[in-house]
């Protein structure tokens, strides 16, 4: 079984780059593995395609805006529920896809080679001004997700307790 874990987020804007801190402990706390691959996807989201080619598992890490919940508030939901429909529309421009998006045309492509087990974590945020420093709503959130992976990693036996 390999595992894809993908954070997803702008760094430079404060509470968005919640998914690249949780990439980033994630690696602290795992290190080299044959069984996972940790990506840092930035604001990527076509990349998305090619990386969950090659694994059963997938867990994606992301910022949440006008959820209607305080920040900080942590949503796990599977991928079939954030789907964006694909658009056959050819001028879908690269850089103006979200990962949503990335993910059915990903569904399209790949048919069976498209990873059953995909997993999406959520973080609800308001702070997305031109800062480096996370929240402590959002980064005591990232926390809980990053326990949360390394649980279920654990609870598969891909890591060690």
């Amino acid at each position: 079984m390999k595992t894809a874990i993908m954070g997803f987020g702008n760094p430079v804007r404060s509470d968005d780059g919640i998914g690249m801190y949780v990439i980033e402990e994630l690696k602290k706390n795992i290190g080299e593995s044959d069984h996972i691959n940790i990506f840092d996807m930035g604001t990527a989201a076509f990349e998305v395609l090619f990386g969950l080619k090659g694994h059963n598992k997938i867990i994606l890490v992301d910022a949440v805006v006008n959820s209607n919940e305080p920040v900080g508030t942590l949503f796990k939901v599977p991928a079939e529920e954030v789907l964006r429909a694909p658009q056959d529309d050819p001028l879908v421009f690269l850089h103006g896809m979200k990962w949503d998006q990335a993910l059915s045309y990903a569904k399209k492509i790949l048919h069976d080679e498209y990873p059953e087990d995909i997993q999406v974590y959520l973080i609800a945020i308001e702070n997305t001004k031109l800062e480096v420093d996370l929240s402590q709503p959002a980064k005591e959130a990232g926390d809980k997700v990053v326990q949360h992976i390394l649980e279920d990693l654990a609870q598969e036996k891909l890591i060690n307790a």
